[in-house]
């Protein structure tokens, strides 16, 4: 099989990869086509893992005729292109016009319901698409199938992450992800589901504390944008059982929180208007990654060994057999020298689950979110390969 990874270099990309190359595969792969932008970026990626199905090629994304050939012959096309630069519609239509399979991981839900609204141009072309498919949104959304496919009728679900560092204090800021997302997950007004409808709500509302485990401990969650609200209460199988609230609520580390909540307060949340500094105009994301990449090179001693644990978790109330229940499903991952090489093991581990998933099964052809397309059991089996700890829990309330 071929496999075209669209940003095959950027750090999900790259993951992506990884994990593609691993023994952890099920799928037979011919050729792994990594095409990026980076020549540099691919090259030491490429002789870093120094497997002879990886074949690179140069990315205009701008230019149609070498991102149709970058696509063309493909079996499936991943699409790492950041959501956030504005491609993604362009990925997803050149898929399209090419046959071939197409999956992506998301980003805010900035393109959820136009991309949802191609099912039947898509179904009629025998064209698979399933969009969303990192950890959050991804598994995110099995994690809610798992949580509806034990309950009979479901007044609500809410979903969670939560991430912790343990460890010195980093006297460096790290973005756990592209800076752009970070900031919109702090600054935009976010769709969640209550009351049986889609509301908007402002940024940083719905603050709920929980007391998890450690070493997460107290945490204060929020609204954020993403996907799974937009998909999951109308899932098939979800909405005919009534759900009447869906929310998804975020908690970053808690110093990291601090410093993206300032950022946010003096302007940054308004990351793509430009502003004038010595008669050039500027855009503030650019400055800040600018600065933020400075100061990481500037003070690379000083930043102190760190462990990420990472909690993904789904509460559903309702009843099973007339009876009222609560159903909860998590999914940890905890520090493991398997996830070392990578910037964000969840996210790129769950994109290569999902590609391999659709390959490896009888594609059904459509738009679909995670949660209407992948079987619940298969999915936790690659992610217990991969060493990401599932516990489900269920009370009679």
């Amino acid at each position: 099989m071929i496999i075209t990874l669209l940003g095959g270099a950027g750090f999900m990309g790259a993951g992506i990869v990884r994990d593609l190359v691993s023994e952890r595969t099920i799928v037979d792969i011919k050729t792994i086509r990594v095409c990026d932008a980076a020549r540099d970026k691919m090259e030491a990626l490429a002789a870093e893992l120094a497997d002879p199905r990886i074949e690179l090629v140069d990315l205009n994304v701008t230019d149609p005729a070498a991102l149709n050939a970058a696509i063309a012959g493909a079996n499936i096309c991943i699409n790492c292109v950041p959501t956030l630069l504005g491609f993604q519609m362009t990925i997803f239509e050149a898929a399209l016009a090419a046959k071939v399979a197409y999956i992506d991981l998301g980003g805010l839900g900035t393109f959820t319901v136009k991309q949802l609204a191609e099912h039947e141009r898509f179904k009629a072309a025998g064209v698979t698409a399933v969009i969303g498919v990192g950890a959050d949104p991804g598994m995110s959304n099995v994690i809610c199938r798992a949580v509806a496919d034990q309950l009979d009728e479901i007044d609500k679900i809410n979903l969670y992450w939560a991430a912790e560092l343990v460890g010195d204090e980093n006297p460096v800021l790290i973005p756990p992800y592209s800076v752009s997302t970070v900031l919109a997950e702090y600054a935009h007004e976010s769709t969640q589901f209550y009351d049986g409808k889609h509301v908007t709500c402002p940024p940083m509302s719905g603050s709920e504390f929980l007391d998890l485990p450690e070493p997460w401990g107290r945490c204060e969650f929020m609204h954020s944008p993403h996907s799974e609200q937009l998909t999951v209460p109308l899932a098939d199988g979800i909405k005919e059982k009534g759900i009447k609230e869906f929310s998804w609520k975020l908690h970053l580390p808690h110093r990291e929180h601090e410093a993206w909540v300032g950022l946010v307060k003096a302007g940054f949340g308004d990351f793509n208007e430009p502003v004038e500094v010595g008669g050039v105009k500027v855009r503030p994301l650019d400055v800040l990654n600018k600065v933020i990449e400075r100061n990481i090179k500037k003070n690379a001693d000083k930043i102190p060994s760190q462990d990420s644990h990472e909690i993904h978790f789904a509460v559903g109330k309702g009843r099973k057999n007339g009876v009222a229940r609560t159903v909860t499903v998590e999914v940890v991952v905890k520090p493991d020298a398997m996830y070392a090489p990578y910037v964000d093991a969840c996210t790129s581990m769950n994109g290569s689950i999902a590609a391999q998933l659709i390959l490896a099964n009888a594609m059904k052809p459509g738009v679909w979110a995670p949660e209407e397309y992948f079987d619940v059991p298969s999915y936790f089996k690659e992610l217990e390969k991969r060493k990401f700890i599932i516990s489900t829990r269920s009370s009679d309330d």
